[in-house]
């Protein structure tokens, strides 16, 4: 098979311990020669050092590197520092988003959605960034309606963004039905898909209540029987992940992006299947 695009995202360690653990999971993933890495950016920036410190590892280790970058809660002058700043490390490639406020933050700033993140950014650096958007085949949680969401999605492509990725999801038909509507709408960047490997019932529970990702209810069943025996959950979860991405990279998907959670294994068992099928 040829090997499609891939992507891996990490989120910024909080503790000595926690980048030394990262630093051990990188070395590992970096071994399945992924397009780049990209970096979250904590609710209203609060991980913006920590996403900047991670990045510039990477990028010095020899390998591609995105940081997120969101706006609510940000004003065009600390945005535009950030961006002076990545420019300054010769960054070239970004993730755009609107993010989330901290919480007991009072104000939205200057930016309320992520197209205006988007158009500025173009504004203030023209081509120097490829820009990422996201995409939420499922619909966004805080959406009116699915027409209106994909319309969001639209303003953000129209605003100059290079591609898309989407919140991770398990249903194959949703992604390609998400694509087939932008593309009617005159979208025509590539949208990859964002895929979370599934190696704990309660953390992918948590995170899919939060995100408005389904979990499919055979596969909540599947994983409630199995209790507290994590072999068999991270065996199962191998299975569903492999099969979505052979769906989806037969379906014509451009890349996954695989959110790693800082951990190696699954991203590794899940592409090595990709690559060498069982």
């Amino acid at each position: 098979m040829t090997d499609p695009n891939f992507s891996i995202e990490f989120f910024p360690p909080k503790t000595a311990e926690g980048a030394d653990k990262l630093r051990i999971a990188r070395g590992k993933l970096a071994e399945l020669r992924p397009k780049y890495f990209s970096v979250t950016y904590g609710a209203g920036g609060s991980t913006q050092q920590g996403t900047l410190d991670t990045v510039l590892e990477i990028l010095a280790e020899g390998h591609a590197a995105a940081p997120h970058l969101s706006c609510v809660g940000g004003s065009k002058e600390s945005i535009r520092a950030v961006l002076e700043q990545f420019k300054s490390h010769g960054i070239h490639r970004l993730v755009a988003l609107r993010g989330d406020l901290p919480s007991g933050y009072g104000g939205a700033g200057e930016f309320r959605y992520a197209n205006e993140l988007v158009e500025f950014i173009r504004a203030e650096t023209g081509d120097w960034f490829h820009i990422e958007v996201a995409a939420y085949p499922e619909t966004h949680p805080q959406a009116r309606s699915p027409q209106d969401d994909l319309q969001a999605f639209v303003r953000k492509v129209q605003a100059g963004a290079n591609a898309a990725i989407t919140q991770y999801f398990y249903n194959a038909d949703a992604y390609f039905q998400f694509v087939d509507a932008a593309r009617k709408a005159g979208v025509d960047v590539p949208i990859v898909a964002g895929i979370m490997p599934i190696t704990n019932t309660t953390q992918l529970m948590r995170f899919s209540d939060m995100c408005g990702a389904e979990i499919p209810r055979w596969v909540r069943l599947k994983l409630a029987s199995f209790g507290d025996d994590s072999a068999s959950i991270k065996a199962f979860g191998l299975d569903v992940v492999t099969q979505l991405c052979e769906r989806l990279l037969a379906g014509g998907a451009p890349g996954l992006h695989f959110y790693s959670m800082n951990q190696a294994a699954a991203t590794t068992a899940i592409w090595n299947r990709l690559v060498t099928p069982q």
